[in-house]
């Protein structure tokens, strides 16, 4: 066995100390959050990347024949600085950012592209990993190496390794450009959303809200230097929360066209002419390294693997989700005509009528039950308290870690036997500076290879109370919270030995099989029955209560996926296109894509528009929005499974983290799902579950 030269590292900058050089002292190697400045970034990127050059020029002028362990090992083994360092940036910028992180970012971002193309086009290299693939069936490995064998070789096949050194050299500019306009869209939203921030003069304008919404909505005027008014931030969805609860339709319609139109104003924060560029540079991409389009490219090392397979099964949700959307905008409909409104329903106002019919079908008031969802209590006695049912976790909090916000609490995970797995860090209220949505993400991955346990976060961006005043959420908002920790679970029981293909390391159309599950405990009778107790009295939530929740459950379900499968058709036709397609403006050709698969129906828009939709043009989701729809199918299936077998159980559990949780990429994605249910997965499930079954 060969071994690859380790490298000194620079541990001073700027005369000072940079602490993301070292490996952090403390416990779990956790980030220092109270030791880290802002300008250490910036060199601390710049002397990984040389670390990493140097690693694998290293690696690729050895003189011993290439094997497993010299070649790919030496690899996985490779880059940890620069690993390290991108992780802990990565989210700071996310969830943290300022001026000068975001110009660091921008400044990188080309670096980091090149950096990486530096390595996945060594022609050198390639040659030793293409040698170990084409013998790997007479190495002896076992069944996770040679995984790791095919993903490396595939990586770097697809990433142009093939590639003339003309080609090579377009593809590396054409990367760069991709890199540095992804950064720039990500801040011109974040942007956007921040300046366009409904700000309301008259308080009777937002009759519906309560005392602590109009509190809160005070609080946020104030932070924009609007004292005496009310401020309503934009969430990054196209549809606003507070919709549901204003009574003025003029507040309703401005707030909707705050959001429809806030990165499509011609002003500084206007997204389009990046995002056409990017759909042309993807295009471009696709055509260079022999592919067809975008989409057939990312497809590839997808659990779906064709962007026919895609629409195939996209096309069995679009008849039903559009036919039940219709009805439902008739019933919406009918209950305006009742109140002689005198108008016809639009996209501002079915979030408000719906939950009036809502209210009058199933008796069901969601400010009624907003006090039994205090977030902390959702967290650790319903989150943390399925996990423990499940997987026999604990979580201790440790208020002796530094952190980058005072809104973030970090929580020591342990096994059922006392073992301690890694951090949680859990991020939970909007603030401007904080990208829009939820999210999962490690500041340290986990690897047996390189002893490292995980550490994870989730981020949210749930309102933050008034002072004194708790923290109440819709059952949106706590479905969300067991989402994202279904992902952080897919991080914490990592079980792999390669980094590369640890933890939530996996296709975008597996990664969300472990979330979308999770979601069913927040309704599991013992875990509601522990979390959902009123803020003030203490008291449990009614039985009648959680029955007209169960029974809601598929209410404006038709809407619901519409929405989503206009986001994931949207995504699909950008990533579609041909190299050298004329692209007309924008708003055109997201209202022609919506109209050729069936999904313009006007009052029911996008969850995304092109413009704001971050998911595709800076969150690496480009060409795999479906992967949510996708998963979905799984994960239903999946719980159709439990409910068939015990449903919420230990053994169920442990079943669930050995076939699937624990194991990343670390086998074929088919395979470990029929390892979990014994079959390939089944579309049944879904259509009844969401409501579909039938139309």
């Amino acid at each position: 066995m060969s071994h690859v030269p380790c490298l000194a590292i620079v541990r001073s900058v700027h005369g000072r100390s940079n602490p993301l050089l070292f490996a952090s002292d403390l416990p779990f190697e956790a980030p220092a959050f109270d030791r880290i400045r802002d300008d250490d970034f910036e060199p601390a990127v710049e002397q990984g990347i040389r670390d990493h050059r140097a690693e694998v020029e290293a690696i690729a002028a050895q003189a011993e024949p290439p094997d497993f362990d010299n070649t790919i090992v030496a690899l996985e083994r490779s880059g940890r600085l620069l690993s390290r360092v991108r992780m802990i940036f990565g989210n700071l910028t996310s969830a943290n950012t300022n001026p000068v992180l975001q110009r660091v970012q921008e400044s990188l971002a080309p670096k980091l592209s090149a950096a990486d193309d530096e390595i996945l086009l060594n022609s050198a290299l390639f040659e030793r990993i293409e040698a170990v693939y084409n013998s790997r069936a007479t190495l002896g490995l076992d069944p996770e190496a040679v995984r790791l064998v095919e993903y490396t070789h595939q990586r770097f096949v697809l990433s142009g390794a093939r590639l003339s050194a003309d080609d090579k050299a377009r593809l590396k500019a054409l990367n760069e450009e991709d890199a540095t306009l992804q950064v720039q869209f990500r801040n011109r939203l974040l942007a956007a959303a921040k300046d366009g921030a409904l700000i309301v003069r008259d308080r009777s304008a937002l009759a519906g809200l309560t005392d602590d919404e109009l509190e809160a909505a005070a609080e946020a005027a104030r932070a924009r230097g609007a004292a005496g008014h009310w401020a309503i931030p934009l969430h990054n969805t196209t549809q606003q929360p507070v919709l549901q609860s204003l009574e003025d339709r003029d507040t309703r319609r401005a707030l909707f066209q705050a959001s429809w139109l806030r990165t499509e104003r011609g002003d500084a924060n206007d997204t389009r002419a990046i995002i056409a560029r990017l759909a042309r540079i993807r295009a471009e991409t696709a055509s260079l390294l022999g592919f067809q389009d975008y989409a057939a490219w990312a497809l590839q090392d997808q659990m779906a693997a064709t962007p026919a397979a895609v629409n195939a099964f996209l096309d069995q949700l679009v008849a039903p989700a559009t036919a039940r959307a219709r009805v439902e905008a008739d019933d919406l409909q009918a209950q305006i005509d009742r109140q002689r409104g005198d108008f016809t329903l639009e996209a501002w106002d079915w979030p408000f009528y719906a939950e009036q019919v809502r209210k009058a079908a199933y008796d069901l008031d969601e400010a009624e039950l907003k006090p039994y969802f205090e977030l902390t209590r959702v967290l650790t006695h319903g989150v943390f308290f399925a996990a423990h049912a499940l997987y026999g976790l604990t979580f201790i909090e440790r208020r002796d870690l530094p952190v980058y916000h005072e809104d973030v609490q970090v929580f020591e995970v342990r096994d059922a036997e006392g073992s301690a797995l890694g951090l949680f860090y859990v991020d939970l209220f909007a603030r401007d500076n904080k990208a829009g949505g939820a999210w999962m993400d490690n500041y340290r991955g986990q690897s047996t290879l390189l002893d490292e346990r995980p550490i994870i976060c989730n981020v949210a961006n749930f309102p933050k109370p008034a002072p004194g005043h708790p923290a109440l959420v819709s059952f949106d908002d706590v479905i969300t919270l067991f989402h994202e920790f279904g992902h952080a679970l897919h991080g914490l029981l990592a079980n792999g030995r390669y980094p590369s293909l640890s933890g939530t390391a996996v296709a975008r159309d597996f990664v969300e099989l472990p979330s979308q599950f999770n979601e069913y405990w927040a309704l599991e009778p013992a875990v509601l029955a522990n979390y959902a107790v009123h803020c003030r009295t203490g008291a449990p939530m009614p039985a009648d209560l959680v029955d007209k929740i169960r029974r809601a459950r598929d209410f404006n379900a038709g809407y619901d996926m519409t929405e989503l499968l206009g986001a994931a058709h949207l995504d699909l036709q950008w990533h579609t296109l041909e190299p050298g397609a004329a692209i007309q403006r924008v708003d055109e050709f997201e209202r022609s894509a919506l109209e050729r698969t069936g999904l313009a129906l006007p009052q029911v828009p996008t969850r995304y528009r092109s413009s704001y939709f971050l998911h595709i043009w800076a969150n690496g989701y480009a060409a795999g929005y479906y992967a949510y729809l996708w998963s979905r199918m799984l994960a239903d299936d999946a719980f159709a499974w439990f409910e068939a077998h015990g449903g919420m159980t230990r053994e169920n559990g442990e079943h669930f983290r050995r076939t699937i949780l624990s194991r990343g990429n670390g086998a074929e994605y088919g395979q470990m799902y029929r390892d979990l249910t014994g079959r390939d997965p089944d579309i049944a499930p879904m259509l009844a579950y969401r409501g579909l079954a039938g139309q």
